[in-house]
C-alpha cells in the first residue's frame, strides 16, 4: 500500500494515536513512571477512539486523513504555518527570558537553530523545486 493511500485510511490516525500512546507508555515506563505512562496511553486512545468512530465530524474526516481534499491541504498548510509561528514565538521569547535571567538560554537556544535552519533548507528546496 503506497504511503499516500495508508495515510488516507479512516485508520491511520486512530493507528498513529495508538502509536504515539505507545512510545508515551516505554518512555515513562523507562523513566520509572509507568502510572503517567498508563494515563498518557488512555488518553492517546481516547483519541484513538474519537478519529475512529467520528466519521461524520468533516474535521475529523480532514485531521485524520480520509476526509482530506486540496481545501483540506490548505487548511492543514495554514494550521501547520501558524502552529510553527506560535512556536517560534514562543521559543524566541523562552531564549529571551533565560538570557534576561542570566542563564545560557538552553535547550531554546538549539531549538531555535534547528527551526531556523530548517526553514532556511524549506526555502531553498521549495524555490529549487519551482
Amino acid at each position: 500500500m503506497p504511503t499516500r493511500d495508508l495515510t488516507r485510511s479512516r485508520w491511520w490516525m486512530p493507528g498513529f494515536s495508538l502509536f504515539l500512546g505507545a512510545i508515551m507508555l516505554v518512555a515513562f515506563t523507562i523513566g520509572d513512571n509507568v502510572g503517567q505512562g498508563l494515563i498518557s496511553l488512555g488518553i492517546m486512545a481516547v483519541l484513538a477512539a474519537i478519529f475512529a468512530f467520528g466519521r461524520r465530524s468533516e474535521t475529523l474526516q480532514g485531521i485524520g486523513g480520509p476526509g482530506r481534499d486540496e481545501r483540506w491541504a490548505m487548511i492543514d498548510l495554514r494550521a501547520s504555518a501558524l502552529a510553527g509561528f506560535v512556536l517560534i514565538t514562543v521559543v524566541i521569547g523562552a531564549w529571551l527570558y533565560e538570557i534576561a535571567n542570566g542563564e545560557d538560554g538552553e535547550p531554546y537556544t538549539q531549538l531555535g537553530a534547528v527551526a531556523g535552519v530548517a526553514y532556511v533548507i524549506a526555502l531553498a528546496v521549495g524555490r529549487a523545486r519551482g
